[in-house]
This record gives C-alpha cells, sequence and structure tokens, in this order.
C-alpha cells in the first residue's frame, strides 16, 4: 500500500512540475493548506484541491484538483471521494460520469462522509445514473438527518410534508423544516420561513428570511421576493430590498454550478 501511494505520488509531481506553472504568491493561511497538502496531510489535499477548483488565490485548475482529491482517496478518505464524485458529476477536471460520480459518493457514504450520502441519496431521488429510487433516497437523508445534517434534515422534512414513500406527516415535516434551518441551511431557513409566516408568525418568519439571504441561490430568493412584496412591513420591505440587491448581484455574477458550496468541508 506505501509502495503503490509513494509511486503514485511520484507520477503526480512530476506531472505538477511538467504542466503547472509557478503559482503566484499566497496568503499565510492558504501557504501552509498548500504545504500541509504536499506533505500527505488528508484534509489539507482536499482543501487545496477545493482552492484549485474555485478561489481568488490561484487560477482555476480543475485538471490539479481531480489529482489531489484521487491521491487523498487512496487511503478510501470520505472527504477525497465525495469530491471525486462532484468531479465526475459535473466534469470537473475529468470526465462527466455519473455512474463513477455515484460510485465515489457511496464510497464516501461508506466510510460514513455526510456529503458523500447527501449527493447520493440526492442521485437516488433523480434517477441521476441510475433508476430513480425515493426510499433508497429516503433512508440515506434519514440517516444524514439523524447525523446532523443540515440539508439532509431540509429533504426528509420535503419526503414527510408530500407524502414521498412515507405517510404524510406535517408535524414531523415542520419540524425537521425548522431543525435544518437552526442547523444554518439556507433552504431550511426559508422553508422553515413560509410556516411559520403561513401560521402568522410574520415576524419569526423575517427573522429566518434574514438567516437565509447570504447563501441563498437564485430561486431561493425569487421565491422570497415573491412573498415579501405582499407585505407592507418595514422589516419585511428591508428584507424584500436585501433580497434584490443580492439577485441583482447574481444576475451580474453566474450562479455555481448547482450546490457548487455544499459539497462539503464548507461549505
Amino acid at each position: 500500500m506505501i509502495g503503490r501511494y509513494t509511486s503514485f505520488m511520484t507520477r503526480v509531481v512530476k506531472r505538477k512540475k511538467q504542466s503547472t506553472p509557478k503559482p503566484p504568491p499566497l496568503p499565510d493561511h492558504v501557504q501552509a493548506i498548500y504545504q500541509k497538502a504536499a506533505n500527505g496531510h488528508l484534509l489539507e489535499q482536499v482543501l487545496w484541491g477545493k482552492i484549485l477548483l474555485n478561489s481568488v488565490f490561484v487560477p482555476p485548475d480543475p485538471a490539479q484538483a481531480y489529482i489531489w482529491f484521487s491521491i487523498a482517496a487512496q487511503t478510501n478518505y470520505g472527504p477525497a471521494h465525495n469530491m471525486l464524485g462532484r468531479c465526475h458529476h459535473f466534469g470537473w477536471g475529468t470526465d462527466k460520469d455519473l455512474s463513477k460520480a455515484a460510485h465515489h459518493y457511496a464510497a464516501a457514504a461508506a466510510v460514513g462522509d455526510e456529503w458523500g450520502r447527501y449527493n447520493l441519496a440526492i442521485m437516488h431521488m433523480r434517477g441521476l445514473g441510475m433508476p430513480r429510487d425515493l426510499p433508497t433516497a429516503f433512508q440515506l437523508f434519514h440517516t444524514g438527518a439523524h447525523h446532523g445534517h443540515a440539508k439532509s434534515m431540509n429533504i426528509m422534512a420535503r419526503f414527510y410534508e408530500e407524502g414521498w414513500v412515507v405517510k404524510k406527516n406535517q408535524a414531523s415535516a415542520f419540524d425537521w423544516y425548522r431543525r435544518s434551518a437552526e442547523s444554518g441551511d439556507y433552504r431550511g431557513c426559508h422553508n422553515h420561513a413560509t410556516i411559520l409566516v403561513e401560521q402568522g408568525q410574520l415576524e419569526q418568519a423575517l427573522h429566518w428570511w434574514q438567516k437565509a439571504l447570504p447563501d441563498a441561490t437564485s430561486d431561493i430568493l425569487l421565491a422570497m421576493n415573491r412573498t415579501l412584496a405582499s407585505y407592507d412591513h418595514p422589516v419585511a420591505r428591508s428584507v424584500l430590498k436585501a433580497t434584490q440587491e443580492r439577485l441583482q448581484t447574481l444576475l451580474h455574477k453566474p450562479e455555481q454550478t448547482s450546490e457548487h458550496s455544499d459539497f462539503g468541508l464548507s461549505a
């Protein structure tokens, strides 16, 4: 195992020397990540790969990011398998191959990585690279939710709200939306706020919409915009203005690929 890893590292180093230009000076904290990655620290290898995917510190280099994720995955490190799954899912630095994406997500989930479990559940739920399988998706979301994964909580709540493969249970749905919001998921914040406002608790709803604002994607912002526009309330008007400003910012800045900020170690 050690011999194969050393040989793999040697090939990677040679390839990097041949194909990678000398990087610009890095801030100390980013340089520290790179040094630890080069010295074999698994977490930093994944973090450095993420920096190469999407960072202001170095030019994007998805192919090199894929190599660093592959290095860390040699030791069956869950977050590395999750990121290899993302690479194959969206074609970052390698071929787009949903079956390979599912393979790596499953490998991540098998060693307890909740982002890998979540991403595998999404593939089962949507039928990506495999037949649609809502019961398996629900079980994966259920496990992740009970392990504290905020996004899994939000989608499991939707299963209860809609009655997908489980009996409809509004109380459970509302509880899991609340727990997702309290755990920091912007979609959970929006869904929890929507329920609160339907229950006549506008002040509390506005609090959670404000929590959703910094990370919300355009679909959530548009939904917030539609709802907030109907309220003649000073705080609602303030949140509406902030929502519209965020939407304008996203219009002038291409939004990251779906769930790009949710691929783990984040987020």
